[in-house]
């Protein structure tokens, strides 16, 4: 209870930054043909960037599909009278890699794709990264650091969902250039809690394509 205190303090304190990425009910994460899954009050929506096209005329220049990176705006919808506080440490995102079963892939931060954008080949150029959830060290030179300041205005950076709100924002998975992973991939998000009283809600998971059009794992 102390913690989740905190918490709503600390929301109340910090509201504009947390609202910064605001939406309302006419953006797409309110449409239903958009992947979600949807319980308690609270909707969880997710729209792949698998067109190399689409990512291209929505990120220009820093464009983390260039770089085998999946961007995924995230959409988070509260339709209770209570602030939810997510962690966004617990997201993940569920391959189904070929012959291999089954890999969680964490996402990076705005500075981890800006160093496969600005350096595809690695700091020494070894050759490009093959395995799908690889999480470099970044370089933070100037080019490195340059692509991730265009990044962050597109991450989702907020853990507080207002009351009768929308959030959204992308998160971005290294898939090693292997985008048709993500036909079979799913979106995790275990940990969401009401506040003040820090009740948590049952986990989501969002398929990124139906379940039945989705590839099977052999």
């Amino acid at each position: 209870m102390k913690r989740a205190s905190i918490l709503l303090g600390l929301f109340l304190v910090t509201c504009p930054a947390g609202l910064a990425q605001n939406t309302s009910d006419s953006h797409p994460a309110a449409r239903p043909a958009l992947p979600h899954d949807q319980h308690e009050g609270i909707t969880v929506s997710a729209d792949p960037y698998t067109d190399e096209a689409r990512a291209k005329a929505k990120f220009g220049k820093s464009d983390p599909f260039e770089a085998g990176v999946l961007a995924l705006d995230v959409f988070l919808k509260n339709d209770t009278p209570q602030p939810v506080h997510l962690n966004m440490d617990t997201i993940q995102l569920e391959v189904h890699l070929p012959n291999s079963g089954r890999q969680d892939i964490a996402w990076l931060s705005a500075i981890e794709v800006a160093d496969l954008i600005a350096h595809p080949k690695g700091p020494l150029g070894p050759g490009p990264r093959r395995l799908p959830g690889g999480i470099p060290l970044p370089s933070h030179d100037k080019k490195t650091e340059k692509v991730a300041a265009e990044l962050r205005p597109f991450a989702l950076d907020a853990d507080i969902i207002p009351p009768n709100s929308t959030i959204h924002g992308f998160l971005f998975f290294n898939l090693a250039h292997q985008m048709s992973l993500a036909k079979g991939a799913s979106l995790y998000v275990p940990d969401l809690a009401t506040l003040p009283a820090n009740q948590p809600l049952l986990f989501f998971e969002v398929f990124l394509t139906p379940r039945e059009a989705a590839p099977q794992s052999q």
